[in-house]
This record gives structure tokens, C-alpha cells and sequence, in this order.
């Protein structure tokens, strides 16, 4: 549960389970599907259950296509085994560090340390001191959008932002190929636990 919100469990007869969230910091009402298939109708606390319930059935369809493509997504990128988890470590360990260093070499970058974490939540990030964090899970990439992680992470050594100066950079570097990358990319997910 999170802060001051009233979490509570609904059965709904095409869509299962679905959880309630009433909460202080949402300005709207909002589903999400989770990867695993579990749907959560978030509204403010101001907004009556009817009416958040209202939304979650105009929003039906949505939520069933939404399952329906994270399920074929899922099957076409299945994820690793948890017994993989450290033979990813080990992969990207040797592997990542001394790709960030020819891509920086080959683009004049420059960059402080490279850790490589279990991270789930995001591919990599800069840090502002230009430290780069990246995830094992890069290592189920194939390795062009492991080489587009990698550069996009580089590329906030210059700019610190998702700027128009920054996705100009980023396409330059991918050959105008940033747009298509990017959705590749989308196509695969982070393994949950």
C-alpha cells in the first residue's frame, strides 16, 4: 500500500482481480497492467468509487489488448530463468564495461565508473558526475539495442536531459535509426522477480 491510500480488491467478472487505489497523489483517475497481467485502478480521493469504476468499464477493451500484447511479448522475449541471474551478472560484467569503453573511444566520450546491478526498473542510467549504472538483464538484448542502450546512456555524459539536442545526438549516433531503436526496444521488458 502506499502513502495515504486506501488499497482494496475487486473481482470483476470479464477482467479477475483488480485493485483499488484511492489515494492523495493521484490528480486522475488511471489504470496500469502490469507485466504479470494485474490491473490497478488508481483515482483521488476526491472522486467516488461509482465513477472510478465507470472509467475502469469504458476502459475494458483497453485493458484486455493490453494484456493480450504483454502476454505475446512475453512469449516472443521470454525472460530468464532466476537461475540465469548470475550467469547474466558474470556476461555483463565481462562484456558491458569494455563495450561502453569502444563506444566511447569510437565517439569521443568520456564517462566516469561503470556498475553493472540487477536493476528491473530501467536499462541504465548517468549519473550527473557521469558514472554509468548499467543492468545485467542488458545481456538478453540483442547486441545492436544493447549498443543502443549504451550509447543513449553515453550521450547523457553531454546532455544531462532527454533535450531535442540530446535525441539529435543519440539519432546521429544510431544513423538516424533513434525512433526505430527506441521502439525495438519497448518491445522487450526488464524480467520481473
Amino acid at each position: 500500500m502506499t502513502d495515504n491510500a486506501l488499497e482494496t480488491k475487486l473481482r470483476h467478472p470479464l477482467l479477475g482481480e483488480i485493485i483499488l487505489s484511492q489515494t492523495r497523489r493521484a490528480r486522475r483517475i488511471s489504470l496500469s497492467v502490469r507485466a504479470t497481467g494485474v490491473v490497478r485502478l488508481s483515482f483521488p480521493c476526491g472522486v467516488p468509487r461509482s465513477r472510478a469504476l465507470e472509467f475502469l468499464e469504458a476502459k475494458a477493451d483497453w485493458i484486455v489488448r493490453t494484456r493480450d500484447r504483454l502476454a505475446a511479448r512475453a512469449a516472443a522475449h521470454p525472460a530468464p530463468a532466476a537461475c540465469d541471474v548470475e550467469a547474466l551478472r558474470r556476461a555483463a560484467k565481462a562484456a558491458l564495461p569494455a563495450r561502453v569503453a569502444e563506444l566511447a573511444l569510437l565517439h569521443g566520450f568520456r564517462y566516469g565508473r561503470v556498475t553493472i546491478r540487477a536493476s528491473r526498473t530501467k536499462w541504465g542510467c548517468c549519473t550527473g558526475d557521469n558514472n554509468l549504472s548499467l543492468s545485467l538483464f542488458l545481456m538478453i538484448l540483442p547486441p545492436h539495442l544493447r549498443d543502443f542502450v549504451l550509447l543513449h546512456e553515453l550521450c547523457h555524459t553531454v546532455h544531462h536531459d532527454h533535450s531535442p539536442r540530446f535525441h539529435a545526438l543519440l539519432d546521429r549516433l544510431t544513423g538516424g535509426n533513434e525512433k526505430l531503436l527506441s521502439r525495438e526496444l519497448r518491445s522487450y521488458s526488464i524480467p520481473a522477480r
